[in-house]
């Protein structure tokens, strides 16, 4: 077990943290702005997200560098990235701020590439992330940490960052979804 898949597996035990943080409601600090309240927990989840999502880059970098890339990582990686994407968007629909179509859409795209990579490694190809696709992965750390904040700090200002952030990780999704697709054609042409 190397330090890389160490720190993929404890992303995915941060995963229960976060959205442990975003359904049990704490109150222990409110902050109440322009009608939209955040609370310290959400605060502190959005907080543990974001470290979360940032062990991503971290893992990968490390197992490179230090040349300790393995099955298990490639295989577990991305799993544990769908995990907290996916627990997020979950939650935050249960929290009344995404709507449930937005997360239906996101978490059906994760399932659809990372189907399609398992497809090419059927086939001996690895198909890496592109650069639309680490867009998307950074647009959707904002917005969901927007979505978690409930627009904090925006609301002093009452522009709606967390609103326009939904639609551009909408954007980015399908775009990156689709630019997939188009790319690697050739893997699904030859196993259909």
């Amino acid at each position: 077990m190397n330090l890389a898949n160490r720190i993929t597996i404890a992303r995915i035990f941060l995963v229960p943290v976060v959205t442990f943080l975003l359904l049990v409601r704490f109150h222990f600090w409110t902050l109440t702005i322009n009608h939209r309240t955040t609370t310290g927990s959400e605060m502190i989840a959005a907080l543990v997200f974001v470290l979360a999502a940032g062990t991503d880059g971290l893992d990968g970098y490390i197992a490179r560098k230090h040349q300790i890339v393995t099955n298990f990582g490639k295989f577990l990686d991305p799993i544990a990235d769908k995990l907290l994407i996916s627990a997020v968007l979950i939650s935050l629909v249960e929290m009344q701020r995404l709507s449930a179509w937005v997360a239906i859409l996101i978490i059906s795209r994760e399932f659809a590439v990372t189907a399609l990579r398992l497809v090419a490694a059927v086939e001996g190809l690895v198909i890496a992330a592109s650069r639309i696709a680490k867009w998307k992965t950074a647009v959707q750390i904002v917005a969901m940490a927007a979505l978690m904040l409930n627009n904090f700090p925006f609301s002093y200002v009452g522009f709606p960052f967390d609103t326009v952030a939904v639609y551009v990780m909408v954007f980015f999704t399908l775009w990156s979804g689709i630019d997939y697709f188009v790319k690697n054609k050739s893997v699904i042409n030859t196993n259909v």
